[in-house]
């Protein structure tokens, strides 16, 4: 119904992002990881939404991505778990963390998110088995990474050894920060990067 919000940032909390939209305050519940990479108040951002109809209530769950609002379905359509279960997964692991767990059978990860056991990860795990492909999962690491790097205002080069080193199994946050810590100037060519990146990345 709500596809996504565009407007001000007004209030944002460790749950809620309240957002003006032409003059009415949207409030959106968001997972602290989101909430953590909000911008300021003032700022403009476009939040991804998910309509969640109750008897009592409407409510509104946002995401900064599409491809976490496409992970949180998936979530919802697990046996078990509700609109606040999924949303404390994706607070606990990215889109991506979540795709390699059920393809590695990692439950112990799931669990570890609030409002999830051991028992619900593992029906978690058996029931997207077959709606997670390891193909897919590596094509949007890929691109979720690229897309931070975009954002980030690296050059191209930079981006490609942020993707060079996530192909070699280092999470994205942490190949954006060692490309960042780095020191690589942005005439250097990607080999250049990579190699003092990774050298940044045994010090991180």
């Amino acid at each position: 119904m709500i596809a996504y919000l565009k407007g001000t940032v007004v209030k944002v909390t460790e749950t809620v992002l309240v957002l003006d939209v032409n003059h009415i305050g949207y409030q959106i519940f968001i997972s602290s990881r989101e909430a953590a990479a909000m911008p300021g108040r003032g700022e403009e951002v476009m939040v991804y939404t998910y309509l969640n109809v109750k008897e009592d209530a409407m409510q509104l769950y946002g995401f900064l991505s599409e491809d976490d609002l496409e992970m949180y379905r998936l979530l919802l359509g697990v046996n078990g778990i509700g609109p606040k279960a999924a949303l404390g997964i994706l607070a606990a692991m990215t889109a991506d963390e979540v795709r390699f767990a059920v393809l590695s059978d990692d439950a112990k990860s799931i669990a570890k998110a609030p409002g999830v056991g051991a028992k619900t990860a593992q029906k978690l795990i058996l029931e997207l088995k077959d709606k997670v492909s390891l193909e897919d999962a590596f094509e949007k690491k890929l691109a979720n990474t690229a897309d931070a790097a975009q954002k980030s205002g690296m050059t191209d080069s930079k981006s490609e050894a942020v993707q060079a080193l996530t192909a070699l199994g280092y999470s994205a946050s942490d190949a954006l920060k060692a490309v960042r810590k780095s020191g690589a100037s942005d005439d250097m060519d990607t080999e250049e990067i990579l190699k003092l990146a990774l050298r940044q990345m045994s010090v991180l």
